[in-house]
């Protein structure tokens, strides 16, 4: 980006997964074999495993399959993940972007599990938010609003107020669906147009208002 935008909110949501950590190498190697083990051509089920719980990536490509069979596989791709942190980095500018995010209100939405988010966080060497929403916190995946909607529940803020930080169009729709604004990291993000859009985030900066509101510099 070239022109700087500025946004204010309250609290900050932020996605894990191409949005704080780079995991696309190890979530490339464990779909490709699930797609390899189900007669499926490894790049469609790339174009939407981004950003979704395993099961509802499953749901969306076997639409006939039995959501028992959904649940168990995702159960198996989730301990592969976890297992699997080879390659695992931190996205540019993440590190210090959550230093400065230190005693501001700020939540972690990820449709990873505690484990993988864990293990994934850890192995980036990022130290993960004190607010957590998880797959386990919720009953429906991104697109559905539900995690960013208890995110701001969790830190007593209304959604209008806050701005979520993802790389997925699943993400970007869910956060929208919440009522929240967005800042698109990563050229996932750019085609599902969010409110601005960052290459990674070297290119947002953070401030504290003197009122408690977090101001954001982006570009």
């Amino acid at each position: 980006m070239t022109a700087t935008t500025r946004l204010t909110a309250r609290a900050l949501l932020l996605d894990m997964d191409g949005t704080l950590v780079n995991s696309d190498a190890s979530v490339e190697r464990v779909w490709r074999r699930w797609a390899d083990r189900n007669g499926l051509d490894g790049d469609e089920v790339m174009k939407i495993a981004h950003g979704r719980q395993g099961y509802a990536t499953m749901a969306a490509l076997l639409p006939g399959r039995p959501m028992e069979r959904n649940l168990a596989d995702n159960a198996r791709l989730l301990a592969e993940e976890t297992a699997d942190t080879e390659g695992v980095v931190a996205i540019p500018g993440a590190a210090a972007f959550l230093a400065a995010l230190r005693g501001l209100p700020h939540a972690l939405v990820t449709s990873a599990d505690v484990a993988l988010s864990t293990a994934r966080m850890g192995a980036a060497g990022l130290a993960l938010p004190e607010v957590r929403i998880t797959a386990e916190s919720v009953g429906a995946s991104k697109p559905d609003p539900e995690g960013f909607l208890k995110g701001a529940a969790e830190l007593g803020v209304a959604p209008a107020d806050c701005v979520a930080f993802e790389d997925s169009g699943a993400g970007i729709a869910a956060a929208r669906a919440a009522g929240m604004r967005v800042v698109g990291v990563g050229p996932r993000a750019t085609p599902h147009g969010p409110d601005a859009a960052v290459r990674d985030l070297t290119e947002v900066r953070v401030e504290a208002a003197a009122d408690g509101t977090v101001l954001l510099h982006i570009g």
